[in-house]
């Protein structure tokens, strides 16, 4: 057997016999554990082979109907849920340390041809771009209640423990759906929930549903959203990130969600594609800059010892040779640490705050930072 072939072998073997050990024995008392069971399926091995993810579905379905008695509404109506004005006395006066300039921004959505031909080589920001999509009217994932409206009960997802990946006591967990929604502030949220569930308390460390592709897990979402005809375009390798390749699955395109609380951080990395990334609820600072500073960045390379002051440096992960030590949205301009940084970075630097339903688009290789400044969802198209 090939290498390639036993690679491909596991996620299958894994898949089939999740299934079947979820089925074993099934009953009340056995149900829920049965539904995480095959939501790992999902989140772990994607289910893996012909017609698989549709049977996990299935499944899934049968038992929430069958053992905890959930129906599926179809005509059932969602409201948006009023926004709770918030504190814009910093936003309104928005800069960053880091940063110089602003993200280009485009007043209208460029064709194909001209996004093809002149758009992808620069970040922009589109406006509103999302304003019409259901996950921001009919469906709105700002909903604790649609959001476990479109899972039903019983589901878990995978989240990242800590705020920020480059802190030493960062881990991940699966936890349950609901509790993870409970933990959000979202404004519809005692609709749904039992304020006497443990759940309801606040958890010591921020939790961070993040690059998790919650739309295969929950398929529903996908009618919420409307993939932009730019990720078909098939994009030349830019050239100052010549190694690009586009995504090896059949679609050449990878789908993440982000949904986190204030304060989330996804600290400065490069990625190797193309993105699309849509803000749908609450607002996200945004800061970038080109491939052409990474000598700059203070990435952890494995190979330089640097004692920063800053707890957060996990000074010895290879892993991490994509992910900055700086801190760039730090409020303290230190020129002493990282000086190669403040010199030659921030100059060239660009930031911005999305809102809800704006598209900001990301050439590979591209430095970029997230920080949520409220609850927020987003979706990111790779390609």
């Amino acid at each position: 057997m090939s290498h390639g072939a036993s690679g491909s072998c596991w996620p299958r073997l894994y898949t089939d016999a999740s299934i079947i050990r979820s089925l074993a024995s099934l009953n009340s008392s056995s149900s829920r554990a049965a539904i995480a069971q095959l939501d790992r399926v999902i989140i772990i091995a994607g289910a893996a082979g012909e017609g698989r993810l549709d049977l996990v579905h299935t499944l899934i379905r049968r038992i929430q109907t069958e053992f905890l008695s959930n129906t599926v509404d179809s005509t059932r109506r969602f409201s948006k849920p009023e926004v709770t004005a918030s504190d814009d006395s910093n936003l309104s006066i928005f800069s960053l340390k880091t940063s110089l300039h602003g993200i280009p921004v485009l007043d209208s959505p460029p064709s194909f041809t001209t996004f093809h031909t002149t758009h992808n080589r620069h970040p922009f920001v589109l406006p509103k771009y999302a304003s019409s999509w259901p996950a921001i009217n009919e469906h709105p994932w700002s909903s604790a209640a649609y959001l476990r409206f479109v899972a039903g009960p019983a589901r878990i997802v995978p989240v990242e423990v800590g705020a920020d990946y480059r802190a030493d006591d960062w881990t991940q967990q699966f936890i349950d759906w609901d509790e993870f929604l409970s933990t959000l502030g979202l404004d519809d949220i005692d609709l749904t929930a039992d304020l006497a569930s443990p759940s309801k308390i606040k958890p010591k460390k921020v939790l961070y549903l993040a690059q998790h592709n919650l739309i295969r897990q929950f398929p529903d979402l996908n009618r919420d959203i409307v993939i932009p005809d730019y990720v078909y375009t098939c994009p030349q390798p830019p050239l100052d990130y010549p190694q690009y390749k586009p995504p090896g699955n059949d679609e050449q395109l990878v789908i993440n969600t982000w949904l986190g609380p204030l304060g989330t951080i996804s600290p400065a990395h490069t990625d190797p594609y193309f993105n699309l990334y849509v803000q749908i609820v609450g607002r996200k600072t945004v800061w970038l800059a080109p491939p052409s500073v990474n000598r700059f960045m203070y990435a952890f390379d494995g190979d330089e010892v640097y004692e920063s002051p800053n707890p957060a440096s996990n000074k010895d992960n290879p892993s991490m040779s994509n992910t900055s030590r700086v801190d760039v949205f730090t409020t303290m301009k230190d020129e002493g640490l990282f000086p190669d940084f403040w010199s030659n970075v921030v100059p060239q630097a660009i930031s911005t705050i999305l809102e809800p339903g704006d598209m900001l688009f990301i050439p590979p290789g591209w430095w970029h930072a997230m920080r949520s400044e409220e609850t927020s969802f987003s979706v990111s198209m790779w390609f």
